[in-house]
């Protein structure tokens, strides 16, 4: 994209010095002879740089600094200034200007200021792209994506968010099942009451009773207090029972009861105290399994599972790592201040080939450790964890089949899956576009492009 500059300086020599420069180097130049035609321009123009001179007649560049940052925050603005005035080109960049030139004008400097200008107005650009993007696929609060198994969550969680039905939400470790629990809590009417969140694995068997109920003074050695539970204290609002499958039979029946109930009484305690609390809880275990193995009670399954979520894996929803990984980026460069612009292709192709068995997660904790350890503007392969790199080393490492030492065709490859979903979605495109992580337009676009068509009964498919 050709740059738009706007040049503003009362001395109409420098102006057109600056116009044959800057059109030699394919910048499209507006020129204007003060700083109130400038704003006239601004009015009705976009630039993507200006600039301008520090003294001149009338409004000076300061006062067309400040006018213009007042209107656009972001806009880039380069001073011009004689030598005796550095110091107010100095306090120019201190309220906001971008660099400033010293008169008279050296070619080479002039130009390699404006490049610098314009990469940070490209950065300022891919920033607002990026959060567009971001802002698009933020369906509900806190969860990035647009694949189809994410969006389905999405319609899950809009149309359950305002019920008080129990959620139970299945998934990996690292996939963000609490985001998905706190996601509905906000998009409850329940979001202005607590939302206390407790991981069952993690509290001892002695203690969860007392954890989730509360307890009364001296009911054991060391309560020296009445101590409210999770229950009482998030009253009104929601619990978010984390690994549920880890709860042994004795508490898995008193969990039953306070549902059933509503109602939960401390232990030492004699008074039944009535709650109104949303349950979301969640695993990565069978919970079918575990009680037909007699681990988990039955009749609290099916309390628990009123609604269900399954939150895939990463590795099921591959066209999401880039978003995920530039929204890491940008938040921990942020975090850091270490001016990192991306991730170079090399790399974002070791991200996208990954199995990532730690799920969202460890993709957060990698694009963290690239930020941290670049030495470059852009996280390169070097950057990422050995795991991360050596799945490349190994040709199809991460294949669901033998990676044949002849190598593969991958327009091959890609026709054979797309009729493999097709035929498993009975040739209905709409069914067979989630299964491939592609949109309905896409998976078109793909059977159009390789000639797939429905197999006649006699011919069989028909595929160029």
């Amino acid at each position: 994209m050709i740059g738009r500059i706007l040049v503003v300086d009362d001395e109409k020599g420098q102006r057109e010095i600056l116009n044959t420069i800057l059109k030699k180097e394919g910048y499209h130049v507006v020129d204007v002879p003060g700083a109130r035609e400038a704003l006239e321009r601004l009015d009705t123009e976009e630039f993507d740089l200006i600039l301008t001179d520090l003294k001149m007649k009338g409004l000076s560049g300061m006062d067309l600094l400040k006018k213009i940052l007042e209107d656009n925050p972001q806009q880039s603005v380069v001073m011009m200034t004689a030598h005796g005035t550095v110091d107010s080109a100095v306090e120019a960049m201190k309220k906001g200007a971008f660099d400033y030139l010293e008169k008279p004008l050296e070619r080479d400097n002039l130009l390699l200021t404006l490049r610098r200008a314009f990469d940070h107005v490209n950065l300022l650009r891919e920033n607002r792209m990026l959060q567009k993007r971001l802002e698009e696929t933020h369906a509900v609060p806190n969860i990035i994506g647009a694949h189809p198994k994410i969006k389905e969550v999405f319609r899950i969680i809009n149309k359950i968010a305002a019920t008080n039905s129990t959620v139970l939400i299945y998934g990996e470790s690292g996939t963000g099942k609490e985001l998905v629990a706190r996601a509905i809590h906000e998009c409850s009417p329940r979001h202005d009451k607590p939302f206390f969140a407790i991981n069952c694995a993690a509290i001892p068997d002695s203690l969860m009773e007392s954890e989730l109920f509360g307890h009364e003074k001296g009911s054991f050695t060391g309560a020296n207090t009445r101590e409210l539970g999770l229950f009482e204290a998030a009253e009104g609002g929601t619990v978010f029972l984390d690994e549920i499958g880890e709860l042994n039979i004795a508490m898995q029946a008193k969990l039953l009861r306070a549902i059933q109930e509503k109602e939960v009484r401390r232990v030492g305690g004699k008074v039944n105290i009535p709650i109104d609390v949303r349950i979301i809880s969640a695993t990565n275990k069978d919970l079918e399994q575990e009680t037909r193995k007699g681990a988990f009670r039955e009749d609290l399954f099916y309390r628990l599972d009123v609604i269900r979520i399954n939150l895939p894996p990463l590795r099921e929803r591959g066209s999401d790592i880039i978003t995920l990984a530039e929204f890491f980026l940008k938040k921990y460069a942020d975090q850091s201040g270490i001016p990192v612009k991306g991730i170079s292709k090399p790399a974002l192709k070791l991200l996208m080939i990954y199995s990532w068995p730690g799920n969202v997660r460890q993709l957060e904790s990698v694009i963290e450790r690239g930020v941290l350890m670049t030495e470059n503007e852009y996280i390169e392969p070097e950057d990422l964890p050995a795991e991360v790199r050596r799945d490349t080393t190994t040709p199809g490492a991460n294949l669901p089949f033998p990676f044949p030492p002849e190598g593969i065709s991958f327009e091959d490859l890609e026709r054979d899956l797309i009729m493999k979903a097709m035929e498993r979605a009975d040739w209905v495109i709409g069914k067979a576009a989630p299964l491939l992580g592609m949109t309905y337009k896409t998976l078109q676009y793909r059977l159009e492009k390789f000639g797939i068509e429905k197999p006649d009964k006699k011919t069989g498919f028909k595929a160029s």
